[in-house]
């Protein structure tokens, strides 16, 4: 099946045996240990030590949607870049909330990460940077990365953010409300 008007990026879609994955981009689950254990950000609720899944963001699919999963993930660069912002919701009702954004990357000495943890209770999504798009070799544009997930991902433990929600929590600011905006699932 081929997701992607370049050769190099539909190749290792098919090596890695990646589908589209309903956040954007795309994925496939390399692992979920068998043990389990109570989950203290799902009340309890048994979930497997971790899960790992590879992500990948294409040049015909750059962007992912705002989510939050209740465990907390650890992302691990292998190749490309890619921004992720993560939103911290306020503690105080009508405060605004901590926006924080990373480059993953390679670069180090210019503030790129190769590893980033996030934590539970935070809004994040991820995209290709324009100037990658904009660059002159699309076929190499693209971010791969392993997320691992502690304790492991399910569905329950995972929540889009929504328009009303985007609103809420930026009532004070309109323009955050309008960048952001593109980036919220459907409802």
């Amino acid at each position: 099946m081929d997701y992607s008007s370049s050769p190099r990026t539909a190749e290792l879609i098919k090596d890695l045996g990646l589908i589209p994955h309903p956040e954007g981009g795309f994925f496939v689950e390399t692992d979920r240990q068998d043990v389990q254990t109570p989950s203290p950000y799902a009340d309890g609720a048994l979930r497997s030590l971790s899960t790992t899944i590879f992500y990948l963001l294409t040049a015909d699919n750059p962007s992912g949607k705002i989510h939050m999963n209740k465990s907390i993930t650890m992302h691990v660069h292998h190749t490309g870049r890619a921004e992720y912002t993560l939103i911290t919701p306020s503690p105080e009702k009508g405060g605004l909330p901590a926006i924080k954004r990373v480059v993953m990357g390679p670069n180090a000495s210019a503030g790129e990460q190769r590893q980033l943890l996030v934590g539970t209770g935070v809004w994040k999504m991820s995209r290709l940077l324009d100037v990658d798009l904009k660059g002159p070799d699309l076929e190499r544009t693209g971010c791969l990365i392993t997320e691992v997930v502690i304790p492991g991902f399910h569905w329950e433990d995972h929540k889009y953010l929504t328009q009303t929600e985007l609103e809420e929590m930026f009532a004070a600011n309109r323009e955050r409300v309008l960048e952001f905006l593109v980036h919220v699932k459907g409802e």
